[in-house]
C-alpha cells in the first residue's frame, strides 16, 4: 500500500490486528514469540483512566478475571505495564459472539440451547463461589471458542464482594435493560446471584425463542414489563422448559428459584455433563503492580517498533474469521451485520478510502483519516450515544484489499442501519465472486 507501519512488541508478545475497541480500551491479537502460541491483548491508557477516575473500576475488573479459573470463562494470563499503558493478556476466542450465532441463523434448537445454558450456569455458579458477580450477562457477552465451548466475557460491571453492603446486598444499578431483573431497576439493593440467574433466564429464552421475553421502544413500559415479568413462551417451547424459564423469570427474588435448583431441574439434568478442572490458586501481585505508580523502571514493560509493509500475514487472516473457518471472512453485499463487517475490493487503497468518505458524509458522519485507517463520527446522538465506526484498509494480496468496518460506540442496531444506507455508495468497489456468494 506504498507505506510503512509499526509492528509493536510488547514484552514477549508481538502485537496484531486490533479486534475491538472502547472509550478506554483496545483489543489487539497477539504472538507469544517465544512459544508461537495466540493471545489476546487488553491495552489501557493509563492518562484516560486517570481523568475519568477509572482506575478503581478497571482495577477490580482485572482483579475480578485474575480470580476466576473455570473453562466457560475467558481466562486471564498475566497483568504488565508501561510508563503510559497497562497490558492484560488474555485467552484468544476465535469463535464469535453466541448473539451473531442467533443473528445469523435464528432460535436454536432446544437440545443446543439448554448445551449453552448448561455452560453458562456452570461458569456463573463457579463465579459466585468466589464471590464474583458478572451483572452484565447477555449473549453478546458470551463468546465461543473453535470448538463450540461457550466462555463467559466482560467483566467490567462485575461486583467483588468488598462492594456488598452491611445488608448484604449490592446497590449499583448497572447491565443492560432488557436483560436486568427487577429488583436491579428499583434501587433498594439486591442479591447479585439471583440478579445474574433472571439475566441468565432472558438468555435461555432469546436463544431458543430467536427474540426477547422484555422488548418495549419506551424505556419506561420495558420496566413496567419486567417489573410484573410480563412475558409468554412460545408454542415450540417444551413444558418442562417453560415451567423452568417461570421460576427464573420471577419478579419476586425471594421466591425466584436458585442456581443450585435449576442444576438439579430434570429439564437441565439432561445430558448434562459437570466441567471437571483443576482449582489453582490465583494472586493479585502483578494486578497490583502495574497499578502501583511507584514501581520501578525496570519492572515496567517496554514497546519497541519494527516498521514493515501493511500486510496481512496468515495468522492475522485466519484470526479474522470466526472457527477458523475462511469462508465467513468475505460477506455479501448486503448480509448480516453484526458490530463489525468486511468486503473486499480491487481497487486502489487511496479509491476506497475516498469512495468510504464520499458515500459516509451525505448520512451525517465527520471523517477523519489517517492513512488507511477512518474514523466515522455521527453528528447526531443516538439511542446509545454518537455513533463512530472505525474503518481500515488492508491489503491481503497484491491489488487485492479486505476493509473491515467495525462499530467503535454508539448502538449496534444503528451500526446496522448505517451499514445498509452505505452498502449502496459502495456497490462499484465491491469485488464480488460467484464461489463466495454461493456460499453465502
Amino acid at each position: 500500500m506504498g507505506s510503512t507501519r509499526g509492528r509493536v512488541r510488547v514484552g514477549k508478545y508481538e502485537l496484531g490486528r486490533t479486534m475491538g475497541e472502547g472509550s478506554f480500551a483496545k483489543v489487539k491479537f497477539a504472538r507469544d514469540i517465544e512459544t508461537g502460541e495466540n493471545f489476546a491483548i487488553k491495552i489501557l491508557d493509563k492518562e484516560k483512566l486517570l481523568k475519568h477516575k477509572m482506575i478503581n473500576q478497571i482495577k477490580r475488573e482485572i482483579s475480578t478475571m485474575k480470580l476466576i479459573r473455570h473453562p466457560n470463562v475467558i481466562r486471564m494470563y498475566e497483568v504488565m505495564a508501561s510508563k503510559t499503558k497497562i497490558y492484560i493478556v488474555l485467552e484468544l476466542v476465535t469463535g464469535g459472539e453466541l448473539y451473531d450465532k442467533i443473528a445469523s441463523n435464528g432460535r436454536l434448537k432446544e437440545d443446543e440451547a439448554r448445551k449453552y445454558f448448561q455452560q453458562l450456569i456452570n461458569a456463573v455458579d463457579y463465579c459466585h463461589s468466589r464471590g464474583v458477580f458478572h451483572r452484565d450477562l447477555k449473549p453478546e457477552n458470551l463468546l465461543l471458542d473453535a470448538s463450540g465451548i461457550l466462555k463467559v466475557s466482560d467483566f467490567g460491571l462485575s461486583a467483588l464482594p468488598q462492594q456488598v453492603r452491611e445488608d448484604g446486598l449490592l446497590h449499583t444499578t448497572c447491565g443492560t435493560p432488557n436483560y436486568v431483573a427487577p429488583e436491579v431497576l428499583n434501587s433498594k439493593g439486591y442479591d447479585g446471584a439471583k440478579a445474574d440467574l433472571w439475566s441468565c433466564g432472558v438468555i435461555l429464552f432469546v436463544l431458543m425463542a430467536g427474540y426477547l421475553p422484555f422488548e418495549e421502544s419506551n424505556l419506561m413500559e420495558l420496566y413496567k414489563k419486567i417489573f410484573k415479568a410480563d412475558f409468554s413462551c412460545p408454542p415450540w417451547f417444551s413444558t418442562s422448559a417453560k415451567k423452568l424459564i417461570k421460576k427464573i423469570l420471577d419478579p419476586n427474588p425471594m421466591t425466584r428459584i436458585s442456581i443450585a435448583e435449576v442444576i438439579e431441574n430434570d429439564w437441565f439434568k439432561k445430558g448434562y455433563k459437570p466441567p471437571s478442572f483443576e482449582v489453582e490458586d490465583v494472586t493479585l501481585d502483578d494486578v497490583d503492580a502495574a497499578f502501583n505508580e511507584t514501581m520501578e523502571p525496570g519492572n515496567l514493560v517496554v514497546e519497541k517498533r519494527e516498521e514493515r509493509p501493511v500486510t496481512m500475514n496468515a495468522f492475522e487472516l485466519i484470526s479474522k474469521s470466526q472457527g477458523l473457518n475462511l469462508g465467513s471472512l468475505f460477506e455479501k453485499q448486503m448480509g448480516p451485520v453484526k458490530r463489525e463487517t468486511r468486503f473486499t475490493s480491487k481497487c486502489s487503497a487511496n479509491e476506497i478510502i475516498s469512495k468510504i468518505e464520499e458515500a459516509a458524509m451525505p448520512l451525517g458522519f465527520n471523517v477523519k483519516k489517517n492513512n488507511y485507517k477512518m474514523k466515522l463520527q455521527g453528528e447526531k446522538s443516538g439511542r446509545k450515544g454518537h455513533l463512530s465506526i472505525a474503518t481500515e484498509v488492508l491489503e491481503v494480496a497484491p491489488s487485492l484489499y479486505m476493509v473491515e468496518l467495525r462499530k467503535a460506540g454508539g448502538d449496534t442496531l444503528e451500526f446496522h442501519k448505517f451499514y445498509k444506507n452505505i452498502s449502496a455508495g459502495l456497490k462499484d468497489i465491491v469485488w464480488k465472486t460467484g464461489g463466495i456468494e454461493e456460499n453465502e
